[in-house]
């Protein structure tokens, strides 16, 4: 109890990641037993099952895979949104010196795993799926990091947060831009002008949670509607919350003090409840409490763990079913090609850019982080797994054989990522120990 209290916000991320990549594992596992038993087409009917409204005059029904996709997913990219936001103002991104390492890394691992794809492709067909293996999945890296505990440096998982999230950044606009349907303009700029009307508010200091979330369901609707991926609409609300509290921290203790000395003074030990002047206190502390916090702070924290425990293993289960034992078509070269992407594109993308910006000084390094945990990060950066399916889907939205041949490689190129990772840094973690330590 007394280390959670004392763990940094950071270390708390990585907690809260780490067990929601286990989550995920399992709700993966389920999926595949499941659409690989006798009951199979069940699994998939329940996906296909329509809910919505429907009346006399208007009708909205999609079917439930894709209000996980387009519905819950918006959250995980608000959530996404959250955190590039914190990270650009005052995070590992805030300065070009820190956001140096991690871009370059996160560069190579989206460039090279596309020439990749982009080469060894020979049908025009699943040309469309070049973005698959851009993104790398933060829940089921930083587990894997976990495992290996105080072996690997903090420093490294820093890194490895902060290039997935770079990562994110390019994997949303790639969505925005190449994986988006025919644009309805009208409704787009009212979404737009909805939007600065929401930036113009936090410019100003207002915000209210009811009006952002309201505000943010019309503008998700606006842009479903428009042609624009919904989930891109869950990114650009988050820049709508304030990161910056209403109340700074010598205002919010000097009147935390007053209020203590008020609740002492009007304190009676006598009585089990309290006292008319008591609460109006406490409700003052909570409406102080309240303006102290940063909303964006407060919400991001608020999210995470719905966003790690429950969104991404739902998203799992009902996307990761594929099955390999039925009468599907599979097309093996998309199989191979997006597992070569995963593996060797992230692999060689990430350390061979990241060294070759080290050579010319372009980057530094920190001290404690070897080259070869370098190298077993980059292969852990070959779990696509989250963003990859969701483009895969995107992509391939009208082909069934391309999206199950598409998450079958995802899938092996994950698991195979992550061994040769988990590996690398192993041995490097060995290495480092010293003989006399134990």
């Amino acid at each position: 109890m007394i280390k959670e209290v004392f763990l940094t916000p950071f270390q708390k991320f990585v907690k809260v990641e780490g067990l929601g990549g286990i989550l995920l594992l399992l709700a993966t596992i389920l999926a595949l037993a499941w659409a690989n038993s006798p009951y199979g087409d069940l699994y998939n009917e329940i996906w296909q099952f329509d809910i919505g409204i429907a009346t006399e005059t208007f009708e909205f029904k999609k079917p439930l895979i894709l209000w996980i996709n387009d519905g819950l997913m918006a959250i995980f990219f608000f959530l996404i949104g959250l955190e590039i936001k914190r990270e650009l103002m005052i995070g590992e991104l805030n300065t070009p010196k820190k956001i140096a390492f991690p871009l370059v890394g996160a560069l190579g691992g989206m460039i090279i795993p596309v020439a990749f794809f982009l080469t060894i492709n020979q049908n025009p067909d699943t040309t469309h799926g070049w973005g698959i293996p851009m993104a790398t999945d933060i829940a089921f890296s930083l587990a894997i990091l976990n495992v290996l505990g105080k072996r690997v440096p903090l420093s490294l998982k820093v890194f490895l947060t902060a290039f997935a999230i770079v990562d994110d950044i390019g994997a949303v606009l790639v969505i925005a831009i190449f994986y988006s349907g025919t644009i309805n303009i009208t409704l787009l700029l009212i979404a737009i002008g909805l939007l600065l009307i929401g930036y113009l508010m936090s410019y100003k200091g207002y915000y209210s949670r009811f009006l952002t979330f309201f505000m943010g369901i019309i503008i998700w609707f606006l842009f479903l509607k428009s042609g624009i991926h919904p989930t891109v609409a869950g990114i650009m609300l988050a820049f709508v919350v304030p990161i910056r509290q209403k109340v700074d921290n010598t205002t919010f203790i000097d009147h935390l003090e007053e209020v203590f000395n008020d609740l002492k003074k009007a304190s009676n030990l006598k009585k089990p409840i309290l006292s008319s002047e008591q609460i109006h206190l406490i409700d003052d502390l909570n409406d102080w409490s309240h303006r102290f916090q940063s909303p964006l702070q407060h919400l991001e924290h608020n999210l995470h763990g719905w966003v790690a425990y429950i969104i991404i293993p739902i998203f799992a289960f009902a996307n990761a079913g594929v099955n390999v034992t039925g009468s599907s078509h599979i097309d093996m070269a998309l199989v191979i090609n997006i597992i070569i992407c995963l593996v060797l594109g992230k692999g060689i993308g990430v350390s061979l850019i990241v060294f070759l910006a080290k050579k010319i000084k372009l980057i530094d390094v920190p001290n404690d982080i070897s080259f070869k945990q370098i190298i077993g990060v980059s292969f852990l950066a070959g779990i696509g797994f989250t963003m990859a399916i969701f483009i895969a889907s995107l992509a391939f939205e009208s082909s069934l054989e391309y999206v199950d041949s598409a998450k079958i490689g995802i899938l092996i190129g994950s698991l195979i990522s992550a061994v040769i990772g988990f590996t690398i840094l192993r041995m490097s973690a060995s290495e480092t120990v010293s003989p006399d330590s134990d």
